[in-house]
């Protein structure tokens, strides 16, 4: 046993390894309706560190390395649609700031009630809410070891309570008089339709306002691709794509369904879905992009991930979009050249643009700001790369530079930094958990863990609730407002709706910021 500890001591990459496999294996096994998915990473980190406390040593740089790829990736990601939905989101916004200094309050009463150190409190406040804020705690805390003793037993009280929370609220079907129906949830239709008057594109309800598309027209036997400026006449048929309300509002003015579909006849205009990698048009508005000079079509639909969009003007093309074209049979090569559809192009990381955004996160990071009352305010290596990359995904691009990550490569990145940095708390935790997660102490832990979370969880969705947001976005902000990717991830296998990621990302970025400023405040109380 002593020889395997010592070289698993000697070689630190094979004990991080071995925890992300058993971490992803534990992972995926099912407690109930419960799977901890990338957590399992801090439990295995847990039970491997409390076997030699020399497995925890010396890990900083590889911990910090996970949190910076993991926080910079999920700003990218938020920051694409964070300024769109801060008109929507901001109160949501509010109410998760309230709910986190509630939480703060409650944890500082409830602790100081059963006799818990600040060091504890605040290792506990950030573990509870799955933070990277351990950073700010630490520092704060001179190094306490009660601060991660009370960070890896919340840890998994913050997992375990967040989702049976979101269990109770994603699905519900609440009013949302001040929301936007998901895009997910309706999803889109094309129907074929007969014109039964005279009028035109432009005066069809919903064209005019990006919320249909019209490709096909049939006119008197011969297929065209329908052009914005086009009238219809009486005996005309046109292809109507959107969302089904949206759609059935349009039918209503032309006419009446046509009995046949007109993309059975794929002779003379024909459409693909083409994948996005010609590095000239990511980064830029469809509405900017001359498809028509170059194809002869037009863009219906533009698929990211596993949502389906309706193509309107100010949709941001993200490398690894798919879109549907529709042109003439005789051009579908021209608009592959044009959109590039290269898997090889796409799954390419741009190491330029991903290590040069990072390394300005961390920058931004290290600026050291003075607060009233002897605070000090850094965002560190987890808020700083959060902010730089929401910053940078709302810009997109920079001259040459292009900011955005494909999808899947977003993603991977994502999931292997928080894994990564998981497995270093756990490591480095193990030894703190073990001397007294069987103890009074953690049980008390876990109670002031558990009711401290369910206080703000409750502040925020009840505030959604009145404040007329849909279930779905208010289970997104309480997912960001955690913290945790795991909980991410179980409200969209509950639920297929867009605006879930959406209020995540606006949750976890402002929570990150108010998290890093009230564990160090509660460290000096």
């Amino acid at each position: 046993m002593n020889i395997v500890m010592d070289f698993l001591v000697a070689h630190q990459l094979v004990t991080i390894l071995v925890v992300l496999a058993l971490g992803a294996l534990l992972g995926q096994i099912p407690f109930g309706p419960l799977k901890f998915g990338a957590a399992g990473a801090l439990f295995m980190g847990l039970v491997v560190g409390t076997l030699d406390p020399r497995l925890g040593e010396g890990l900083a740089s590889v911990k910090a390395l996970g949190v910076v790829l993991f926080c910079y990736t999920v700003g990218l990601s938020a920051g694409s649609t964070f300024l769109s939905d801060l008109k929507r989101q901001w109160t949501l916004m509010v109410a998760g700031v309230v709910g986190l200094a509630a939480m703060a309050a409650a944890a500082l009463g409830l602790g100081q009630l059963f006799g818990l150190t600040s060091a504890h409190i605040a290792g506990l406040y950030a573990g509870v809410l799955t933070s990277p804020a351990i950073d700010a705690a630490q520092s704060a805390t001179q190094g306490a070891g009660d601060t991660l003793v009370g960070y890896a037993i919340a840890y998994p009280v913050g997992v375990v309570v967040a989702m049976i929370m979101v269990s109770m609220v994603a699905t519900k079907k609440w009013p949302a008089t001040r929301d936007n129906t998901s895009m997910a949830e309706a999803g889109l239709t094309a129907v074929s339709t007969v014109v039964d008057r005279e009028t035109s594109i432009q005066a069809t309800p919903g064209f005019s306002q990006d919320q249909i598309r019209m490709s096909y027209l049939l006119r008197h036997g011969e297929m065209l691709l329908a052009k914005p400026d086009d009238d219809l006449h009486v005996g005309d048929q046109v292809l109507v794509v959107g969302n089904p309300e949206d759609v059935k509002r349009a039918v209503g003015h032309l006419g009446h369904r046509s009995k046949t579909r007109l993309t059975d006849d794929r002779n003379s205009v024909d459409f693909r879905r083409f994948l996005v990698s010609n590095p000239k048009l990511i980064g830029r508005r469809l509405g900017d992009i001359d498809v028509r000079a170059r194809t002869n079509g037009k863009v219906t639909r533009v698929r990211r991930a596993d949502l389906d969009m309706l193509a309107n003007d100010d949709i941001i093309l993200q490398p690894g979009d798919r879109v549907l074209v529709v042109v003439p049979a005789n051009r579908l090569s021209d608009a592959a050249d044009f959109f590039g559809d290269s898997e090889a192009r796409v799954s390419q990381v741009d190491a330029l643009s991903l290590g040069l955004g990072a390394a300005m996160g961390l920058v931004l990071g290290a600026i050291l700001v003075a607060l009233p009352g002897g605070l000090k305010f850094e965002l560190g290596a987890a808020a700083g790369p959060l902010v730089m990359g929401m910053i940078l995904g709302a810009v997109h691009r920079t001259g040459p530079l292009r900011w955005d990550l494909p999808h899947a490569t977003n993603n991977i990145l994502r999931q292997l930094g928080l894994m990564i940095f998981l497995a270093c708390v756990g490591l480095a935790s193990g030894q703190a958990f073990l001397s007294q997660a069987l103890t009074w102490r953690g049980l008390e832990v876990v109670i002031v863990s558990a009711v401290s979370l369910i206080i703000g969880g409750t502040i925020l969705l009840v505030a959604a609730r009145f404040m007329g947001l849909s279930a779905q976005r208010a289970t997104g902000g309480y997912a960001g407002f955690v913290g945790q990717p795991a909980i991410l991830g179980y409200a969209n296998s509950l639920v297929n709706d867009e605006r879930i990621e959406s209020a995540y990302g606006a949750l976890f970025a402002l929570g990150t910021i108010v998290k890093i400023v009230l564990v160090q405040v509660i460290a000096l109380v």
